[in-house]
């Protein structure tokens, strides 16, 4: 039994270093993970007299 769990551990201690380095590393070969920038108007209405 410990041995299954030190091996998820391990697994998912392997998996969060990977997704770090594809975040960081990503850019540098084409991935972009900025949205697309679009324009947003509200109206405001102030309740001053």
């Amino acid at each position: 039994m410990f041995r299954i769990l030190k091996y998820l551990f391990f697994l998912s201690f392997l998996g969060f270093i990977a997704l770090i380095a594809y975040a960081y590393l990503a850019p540098f070969f084409g991935a972009d993970f900025a949205p697309a920038p679009t324009e947003i108007r509200t109206p405001v209405v102030l309740d001053a007299n």
